[in-house]
């Protein structure tokens, strides 16, 4: 399950060697900016690019005695320098090396987002176009209210994820930030050009204004969007899983040869990956309040934040690539049962059309008021007995005083709830 995502694209963005490979490139790139500035001779630079190397367990060996791991990455890469390790790390402070590198981490967690997003969009609008005609009946508050299409609910879910597609964007970009401008941001002992030299090269836009750190509300953006994408996947894998109750069986997970619904009961075929979608969510949402948590430290940084983002940023990335992944393969073979849909529609025997013939009664001069108690009155006789709504209608002398058989009838026309779907598809861009 999602242990099995740690090993993979998005887990190896967060594994440890990734990230000293990353502190690597930035101090070596650092002393480039150095080495163009005449601090740092151009001999030494070229041993610097050469022999700059680390060795894990050799950084974790010194951590257990610096408590440092900062200081463990710089003594281990140092070692493989010899003399030329006193121009590593010059001027900079911890955070300068973390900060960026986590960064840089966050831009390739958002790179494989996107993708994911983008797969589920690409699915979605298959879907759609399949099931564009294909009527259902919409609820609210659970309960049937008029005829709509199936492809008309995907689309809901198609425009909201290109909003989430926009943010995730948006949040990849606002996170796009480094920092190299030493121990509280003053560049006291290092050159900002050494910032910008490494930030251009890592792709990142030098932080306006830092303090030790760079400021947590990047962070928490982007861990707010995650979140938000997550929460639309919970919406929709709720909606799936309401749809498959067996009392509505009109959309279904696939189930594949083999696989087991319960230890109890053979006959189960139960929705677990919409159920893990929706579990998963809360993760993401919870995470978020560290974020927040994380935003306020102490004067110019304490590290509170530190141990906390070690675990929310690469296991809010990993679960939401992870979740998105599932849930596109729900997608994709998702089984949907049209004569259901239809089944459904009959089962208030014709009260989804209740509106439509307020409105006709409306037409012939009736106030809404009027009407609505005439077509209410209508409908609750239909919810005590057995009869249809039509044959009630018919009945009924205050509704004959107005309408006609064949007006009663138009009534009913599933066609005219669907009529302007073309334009809707139109607008959300389909």
């Amino acid at each position: 399950m999602i242990e099995r995502y740690t090993l993979s694209k998005m887990g190896n963005v967060w594994s440890e060697k990734h990230k000293m490979d990353i502190m690597l490139k930035i101090e070596i790139l650092a002393c480039e900016a150095m080495t163009k500035l005449g601090m740092i001779p151009k001999p030494a630079m070229e041993k610097i690019r050469k022999k700059a190397k680390f060795d894990i367990d050799e950084v974790k060996r010194i951590e257990e005695k610096t408590k440092h791991d900062v200081v463990a990455f710089i003594v281990n890469v140092g070692e493989n320098l010899g003399p030329e390790s006193r121009y590593l790390h010059m001027g900079l402070t911890s955070s300068d090396l973390l900060d960026t590198s986590l960064s840089v981490q966050c831009l390739e967690a958002s790179d494989i987002l996107i993708a994911d997003v983008k797969k589920l969009l690409n699915v979605l609008k298959e879907k759609i176009k399949k099931y564009k005609d294909t009527v259902c009946v919409a609820r609210t508050h659970g309960v049937h209210a008029e005829p709509m299409t199936f492809g008309l609910k995907l689309a809901v879910w198609y425009d909201e994820m290109r909003r989430n597609l926009e943010r995730l964007e948006q949040a990849r970009e606002n996170i796009r930030v480094g920092k190299l401008s030493g121990a509280v941001g003053t560049f006291a002992n290092i050159d900002p050009f050494v910032e910008e030299y490494v930030c251009e090269k890592l792709n990142l836009k030098p932080s306006n204004i830092a303090n030790q750190i760079i400021q947590r509300d990047h962070h928490c953006f982007f861990l707010m969007v995650l979140a938000l994408i997550g929460s639309s996947l919970n919406k929709f894998a709720t909606e799936i899983r309401l749809l498959q109750k067996t009392e509505v069986l009109e959309v279904e997970e696939p189930f594949f040869k083999g696989q087991i619904g319960s230890s109890a009961m053979p006959h189960k075929r139960n929705p677990i990956v919409c159920e893990r979608v929706c579990g998963m969510s809360r993760i993401l949402r919870g995470n978020v309040q560290v974020a927040f948590e994380d935003m306020t430290l102490w004067h110019e940084r304490d590290i509170s934040h530190s141990s906390a983002e070690r675990m929310i940023l690469p296991d809010s990335t990993i679960i939401l690539n992870y979740i998105l992944t599932k849930f596109t393969s729900v997608l994709e073979g998702l089984l949907v049962y049209p004569k259901n849909m239809i089944v459904s529609l009959t089962k208030t025997r014709g009260l989804i059309h209740s509106q439509r013939v307020l409105l006709e009664l409306m037409k012939k001069g009736l106030t809404r008021d009027e009407a609505y108690e005439i077509i209410q009155h209508c409908a609750m006789q239909v919810w005590q007995e057995t009869s249809d709504f039509k044959d009630v209608l018919y009945r009924d002398r205050k509704v004959r005083k107005h309408l006609t058989t064949n007006e009663i009838d138009a009534c009913f026309d599933i066609k005219y709830y669907i009529r302007h779907r073309d334009k809707i598809f139109k607008k959300v861009g389909l």
